[in-house]
C-alpha cells in the first residue's frame, strides 16, 4: 500500500462523517461526505495533507486549492475562508492538520544550525505537492492511533521528523520563519496577537508598530506581505467572524456589534452582509439550524 493510499484508510477509520477529530494533542483528522459551503475561520499555525478530495481556501482577495496528495503550511493566525470543493459518499473529503509549535521549530534550527537569515517576505501561506519522505512521517505519526502505548514516547519523535521534512521542502522558508523569534514574520505576529485579543478596541498602527519593532510604514509592508491585508482590514474581519460566533448564542444583534467594536448598527449589518452574504439576524438564525463542518487547517 503506498502513503497515500494509507494515509487514506487510516484517516477513514479513525474519522466521522463531516467532523474534525483531534486524534492527539494537536493532530486532527477530518472527513466530508460532500461538498461545504465557505466557512470562515482563523486558521493558526499548522499543517494540512490532503489525502482525498479537494479543498478551496481564500486569503483576502487570494485563491487556493490543495488537493489529494498536497499540503498546505500556514504560518500565521490568518483569517480564512475556507470550503470543500470535491467530496461525495463513496469519495469523501479527507485530510489531516498538525499544529506547528514554534519553540519546536526553534530547537529544530538551533540543533541543526539551519537558520537561513536570509531576509523573505512569504505570505503566511503556501501550498506543495506531499513529497514520499513528508507522507511517510505524517503516516506513521496517524499509526500510532492504532497502538496508543506508543504514542507518548513515538508521537514527538515522528512530529519532529515532519517539521525537519518541512523546513527541507519547497515551503522551509514558511516554516522557519515561524521558528526565528527575529524574522519579519515573528515580528508581525506580534502585533497579529495583540489585535486578536483586543480586536474590539481601537486600532492604533504606531502601537502596533511599536510591538512589532518596525517604523510604522515598514509594519504596514510586511504586515500586508504576511497576511494579503492591511492591520485595519485584519482586525474588520476578527471582529466579524467574533461577531458571528457570537450570534449563535445571542439573538440581540446591535448589542453583539457594540460588544466586538462597532459604533454603528448599520455599519456592523452592512459589513457583515458583505462578508457572510446576509444580515446578521438571518446569518444566525441560518447557523442554529444548519451547523457546518468543524472547521481547521484540515
Amino acid at each position: 500500500m503506498d502513503h497515500l493510499a494509507e494515509l487514506r484508510s487510516l484517516i477513514t477509520r479513525h474519522a466521522r462523517a463531516n467532523m474534525m477529530v483531534e486524534a492527539l494533542p494537536g493532530v486532527a483528522v477530518v472527513a466530508s461526505n460532500a461538498t461545504t459551503e465557505p466557512i470562515h475561520h482563523v486558521y493558526e499555525p499548522a499543517l494540512g495533507v490532503v489525502a482525498q478530495g479537494t479543498k478551496r481556501t481564500v486569503l483576502n482577495d487570494k485563491i487556493f486549492e490543495y488537493r489529494a496528495g498536497q499540503y498546505l503550511v500556514v504560518s500565521v493566525d490568518l483569517p480564512i475562508t475556507g470550503h470543500v470543493v470535491q467530496a461525495s459518499a463513496s469519495e469523501p473529503f479527507l485530510a489531516m492538520g498538525l499544529v506547528l509549535k514554534p519553540a519546536n521549530i526553534a530547537t529544530l534550527l538551533l540543533e541543526t544550525a539551519t537558520s537561513d537569515r536570509a531576509v523573505i517576505e512569504p505570505l503566511g501561506l503556501g501550498i506543495s505537492n506531499a513529497s514520499p519522505e513528508l507522507l511517510d512521517p505524517v503516516v506513521r505519526l496517524l499509526r500510532l492511533l492504532d497502538r496508543l502505548e506508543d504514542i507518548a514516547v513515538l508521537a514527538p519523535m515522528i512530529e519532529r521528523e515532519i517539521l525537519w521534512r518541512l523546513l527541507a521542502g519547497e515551503q522551509g522558508a514558511i516554516v522557519r520563519q515561524i521558528g526565528l523569534a527575529d524574522s519579519r514574520l515573528s515580528q508581525v505576529s506580534h502585533a497579529i496577537r495583540w489585535i486578536r485579543s483586543h480586536y474590539a478596541e481601537t486600532l492604533a498602527t504606531e502601537e502596533l508598530a511599536r510591538l512589532a519593532g518596525m517604523s510604522v510604514s515598514s509594519f504596514h509592508r510586511h504586515f500586508r506581505a504576511v497576511t494579503s491585508m492591511s492591520p485595519l482590514q485584519y482586525q474588520k474581519r476578527i471582529r466579524l467572524q467574533e461577531a458571528r460566533a457570537r450570534l449563535l448564542s445571542s439573538g440581540d444583534v446591535a448589542a453583539v456589534g457594540f460588544e466586538v467594536g462597532y459604533e454603528s448598527p448599520s455599519q456592523f449589518s452592512r459589513e457583515y452582509s458583505r462578508l457572510f452574504g446576509a444580515p446578521p439576524g438571518r446569518d444566525a438564525a441560518r447557523l442554529r439550524t444548519e451547523p457546518m463542518l468543524e472547521q481547521g487547517i484540515a
